[in-house]
């Protein structure tokens, strides 16, 4: 059984992971068990505003921050699929809570409600999400590809996108931006 649980953890990619699809990113684990992980990244605003995708969807956001608000790379897999990690963690129609405050939902009834602004109080909408097989998340560990400590929900929801990557690492005590390349290689 795998005692190595990063459920509700953030992912903090190190300086030397230069994977596209995660370099330099701040991952939100919402599952991780001995079948893999998953979890959504946070800071990778794509070019698309939620107004746009709600547009696609034939709904309307009632108000222009919600319209305005970034849509991310959530990552590689499924970015056709929406994902909106949310908090307070409510029941959607597709629902999953991750603790007690948080939930990741991928049901149209959230859009819905977050056009039509009875939405959850914070939310993050996602494309894509990031996945690893059964021991590929421990492995990449293993290999110092990865930081890891426990989330917090301020900085997914209120902390601004570009200070997320810093800010993850600066909470489990680490300044980012001081790491050798080389660390953990010598």
């Amino acid at each position: 059984m795998n005692d190595f649980n990063l459920t509700n953890h953030f992912l903090i990619a190190m300086p030397t992971l230069e994977d596209p699809n995660f370099s330099r990113t701040v991952t939100y684990i919402c599952a991780h068990n001995a079948e893999g992980a998953m979890g959504i990244v946070i800071n990778r605003p794509l070019d698309l505003a939620l107004g746009d995708v709600l547009e696609q969807m034939d709904l309307a956001a009632k108000d222009d921050a919600v319209a305005a608000s970034p849509v991310f790379q959530g990552g590689p897999v499924h970015t056709d699929r929406g994902f909106i990690l949310h908090r307070p963690a409510q029941a959607w129609n597709s629902n999953v809570s991750v603790t007690d405050d948080v939930g990741l939902a991928t049901s149209r009834d959230i859009l819905e409600a977050i056009a039509g602004g009875s939405g959850p109080a914070d939310y993050l909408v996602a494309l894509g999400y990031a996945g690893w097989g059964a021991g590929q998340l421990e492995q990449e560990m293993a290999d110092n590809a990865w930081l890891s400590g426990p989330a917090d929900p301020e900085l997914i929801f209120a902390t601004p996108v570009e200070r997320r990557w810093a800010a993850a690492a600066q909470r489990i005590g680490v300044d980012i931006g001081a790491l050798s390349r080389d660390v953990g290689h010598g």
